[in-house]
């Protein structure tokens, strides 16, 4: 298959990422357009294309020096069950201003097993986390 990942931010399909985040995800629905295009401008963002169509984002949170969360990673649905994921992970995991951190983060409900491959493991001490969520109003 004839894919590229890249960071280039005027590469990115907006309207495809609004769409499947706002209206499709778990973790993101309802996400205003202004909230979504200030996420994207001060993240590191990965986007997976198919012959130059959009089919696949993901985006690090991230100082690029010490800690990195990553986050709204999807693959489109006609695309999933290839490996695509595992690829957009790995091309994140060894991209060079993503190096040498002393922490990764992510929240997920459904995908353990897949962040597991690239060793994400639960929190060794949850009781020293702390967070303020406050869900998007629909």
């Amino acid at each position: 298959m004839d894919l590229e990942i890249s960071t280039d931010q005027s590469s990115l399909d907006f309207d495809f990422i609004y769409n499947y985040l706002h209206g499709e995800s778990y973790w993101a629905k309802g996400i205003s357009p202004e909230i979504l295009k200030r996420a994207l401008t001060n993240s590191l963002c990965f986007g997976m294309y198919h012959k130059g169509k959009q089919m696949g984002f993901a985006r690090v949170v991230t100082d690029r020096s010490t800690f990195g969360y990553l986050c709204d990673v999807f693959i489109e649905l006609n695309y999933r069950g290839m490996g695509l994921s595992k690829k957009l992970l790995k091309s994140i995991f060894e991209h060079p201003e993503l190096q040498g951190f002393r922490r990764w983060s992510l929240v997920t409900s459904d995908t353990q097993g897949l962040y597991a491959k690239f060793e994400f493991t639960e929190l060794k001490n949850p009781e020293k986390w702390m967070e303020i969520f406050s869900p998007y109003k629909i």
